[in-house]
């Protein structure tokens, strides 16, 4: 990657809506050659995807929290592939250190989120801890 497809990164970091004539204009590219630099990041894997930033109170889910699952063998919560779909799963991470994953979770109310804890206990020993603030949400990836 060189510094024009960083800066195309940057860009679509910021706003992944810019049209290739947009996009175009601020890397000082034409708008075929910011097409071709986009599609080669797609089809290397550097871009994944374009997502929209849902706020999680807006819609409904203001109790979040850090779950972290100490459980091993035939039971792991690792091992149940519909874990990942349950809806107030936002992240799952297969992890080193205390416990085997990180869940970061998302629901309606305390009770909603006691419900979680009681169906996660069957697959070993949840841990949590309550998301107060929002301190760094998300940060663009930048070049080493």
């Amino acid at each position: 990657m060189d510094r024009v497809d960083w800066h195309i990164l940057e860009e679509l970091q910021a706003d992944a809506r810019l049209s290739f004539n947009e996009l175009s204009r601020r890397v000082r590219l034409s708008p075929p050659a910011v097409a071709e630099r986009v599609r080669r990041l797609q089809d290397s894997g550097v871009l994944t995807g374009y997502h929209a930033a849902v706020d999680l109170e807006r819609v409904g889910r203001p109790v979040r929290a850090v779950v972290v699952m100490d459980c091993y063998g035939p039971t792991c919560l690792l091992r149940d592939p519909d874990v990942a779909t349950w809806p107030e799963v936002r992240q799952l991470y297969r992890v080193t250190g205390q416990g085997c994953s990180v869940l970061m979770v998302a629901v309606p109310t305390m009770p909603a989120f006691e419900e979680l804890i009681d169906r996660l206990a069957r697959y070993g020993r949840p841990s949590s801890s309550m998301v107060l603030a929002d301190l760094l949400p998300w940060k663009p990836v930048e070049p080493a």
